[in-house]
């Protein structure tokens, strides 16, 4: 436990409640609420939902594009903070850019909300990748636990203000609720920026072949890409863990992002809607933890494959459902395993891959949370337009779970354990070996 306390573990895990004001203020309540209702009013369309999931499609595909060799090139410099910094500084500077944006100009805000979206998912490849730096092995589960507690909590708080502001605008000094709710983009860049300092300060990173220039550690990440690509696919645990993650993942953002609609496709009141999200955020932050203490008790994999099972009661539960009184029970259950899944998954990855190598097997790693933004929700999308039921839409999310879960099992997280500290070792052989002959030379 006392890798939860020391001073680059909890500036490591604040990174976590700084962005987290994005991930809930943003991207899962307000943006939309201002683009359907401020944006896109005035446009002559009805349909705000086709610019928008266009929008988010190509942020989703410029971080699949970028994130490998992205990754690459940071482990070859050793430059993880670096491009931490830049890509949270792009997301902080374009969500503030948010605020500016004039009624009627749509095709900005999406623009400048894809920038957002492009420096939120970017930082975190590397946010993810520095926690080899933080902790050690054997305290991954709780330490990743930690950190998407504080992001429950952090991004919870966030919300509860911003919600403030529109609740009664003229308190705080706003002329209306559009204004408020454009504030609170500013609010977001602000958190994001301020809670962020503590990592770029307390936060050490492991030096890897420091002093390259950056052209050489471009073009070296990109052979290293190649490279890694061959060597996952060498990596029979590794290579399972993606695919299954794949799955079940997709079925965990498809219940997040397909909740609130399915909630309005019921006729649920929409504020209540609201605050069972913020439900779920409370609930999550202890729940986090609680779960990672869980993974280190049975094993991170039976961590998973628990909550796995739990999400498919909960999407079973949601096909009955019939009173905004039973979405409050479903966003408590989300709540508490929510962050596990994520928490765990995460370690578990950290566990089976080459440290040294970090930055490069998490870009893939988060290829692999990208595209599971794209699988779930057009499966929900065909279901409901060949039926036009909601309940068999949001019923057909069992399958991602049911392939996710069942190619977990094949998962042996000892031996890629072993063979993650063999690489290690051979790599660690390599640069020393190297750097004799250079001093012998």
């Amino acid at each position: 436990m006392n890798d939860l306390y020391n001073r680059r573990t909890l500036s490591w895990a604040l990174y976590d409640w700084a962005n987290s004001a994005y991930a809930t203020i943003v991207v899962a309540v307000f943006f939309p609420l201002v683009f359907s209702n401020f944006w896109f009013a005035d446009s002559g369309s009805e349909n705000s939902t086709t610019p928008l999931g266009i929008a988010n499609s190509v942020t989703s595909l410029v971080i699949v594009l970028l994130a490998p060799v992205l990754g690459a090139v940071a482990d070859k410099g050793g430059i993880k903070k670096k491009f931490l910094f830049t890509f949270a500084t792009i997301g902080v500077v374009f969500v503030s850019a948010l605020f500016f944006i004039e009624q009627g100009q749509w095709l900005l805000a999406l623009c400048v909300y894809a920038l957002t979206g492009i420096g939120f998912a970017g930082a975190n490849i590397f946010y993810d990748a520095l926690m080899v730096d933080v902790a050690a092995r054997d305290k991954f589960d709780m330490v990743s636990a930690f950190g998407f507690a504080a992001g429950y909590l952090g991004g919870g708080l966030a919300l509860v203000i911003a919600i403030a502001f529109t609740t009664a605008p003229e308190t705080f000094g706003f002329s209306g609720r559009d204004q408020a709710m454009l504030a609170s983009f500013i609010l977001a860049g602000l958190w994001w920026a301020l809670f962020s300092m503590p990592l770029f300060v307390g936060v050490k990173e492991r030096q890897i072949d420091s002093g390259i220039p950056f052209t050489r550690a471009v073009s070296g990440g990109i052979e290293q890409l190649l490279a890694t690509f061959r060597e996952i696919r060498r990596l029979k645990t590794v290579w399972i863990f993606l695919l299954a993650y794949w799955f079940y993942i997709d079925g965990v953002y498809t219940i997040i992002r397909m909740a609130m609609d399915y909630g309005i496709r019921l006729e649920f009141d929409q504020i209540s809607l609201v605050w069972a999200f913020l439900i779920t955020q409370f609930v999550g932050f202890p729940a986090a933890i609680a779960y990672g203490k869980l993974g280190e008790k049975i094993g991170a994999r039976a961590g998973i494959e628990i909550a796995i099972g739990i999400y498919v009661a909960v999407t079973i539960y949601g096909y009955f459902m019939d009173a905004v009184a039973e979405f409050y029970v479903l966003a408590i259950v989300i709540g508490l395993v929510q962050g596990g899944v994520q928490s765990l998954s995460r370690s578990l990855y950290a566990r089976i891959i080459p440290a040294r190598k970090s930055a490069e097997f998490f870009g893939f790693y988060n290829i692999m949370g990208k595209f599971a933004t794209v699988l779930g929700p057009l499966l929900v999308a065909m279901v409901s337009g060949l039926t036009g039921d909601p309940r068999l839409a949001i019923l057909s999310i069992i399958v991602l779970f049911a392939i996710g879960g069942l190619l977990l099992l094949s998962v042996d997280q000892i031996q890629g354990q072993r063979v993650a500290r063999e690489m290690d070792d051979t790599t660690a052989t390599r640069i020393t070996y190297t750097s004799q002959v250079k001093s012998s030379s």
